[in-house]
């Protein structure tokens, strides 16, 4: 892995949020992104890439892709929703930095994202 996607802060928050122990998120997020790495290409083709800079693309994709994902990984239910909100509270931090909050929370509404790191 190149970069870390998540950042650790997002990370602390998301896991507060989630029903998954602390120390236990930032290796659900590597093993997630081990995933994801390799089908990049994949998702630049398949869904829309609404962020990218130096560590981190973000791609929406389809509202079940979590689901689809964490069982192809086998995560239980309460690890996809901590690695789901891991992922939404990235792209909420971005949002804000780039003032494009707004348009993402738009878009959050119907798609999910996915934070791959670079």
């Amino acid at each position: 892995m190149t970069a870390d996607p998540i950042e650790g802060q997002v990370l602390l928050v998301a896991g507060a949020k989630a029903s998954v122990a602390p120390e236990r998120l930032p290796a659900l997020v590597d093993q997630v992104q081990a995933a994801l790495e390799p089908r990049a290409d994949r998702y630049r083709r398949q869904f829309e890439c609404v962020h990218e800079d130096e560590d981190r693309a973000v791609f929406l994709a389809d509202p079940d892709h979590w689901t689809t994902l964490g069982e192809d990984l086998g995560l239980r239910e309460r690890e996809r929703d901590a690695i789901r909100r891991a992922h939404e509270e990235q792209v909420h931090r971005i949002g804000r930095r780039t003032d494009r909050e707004a348009e993402f929370e738009t878009a959050l509404e119907i798609r999910t994202p996915v934070v791959i790191g670079l």
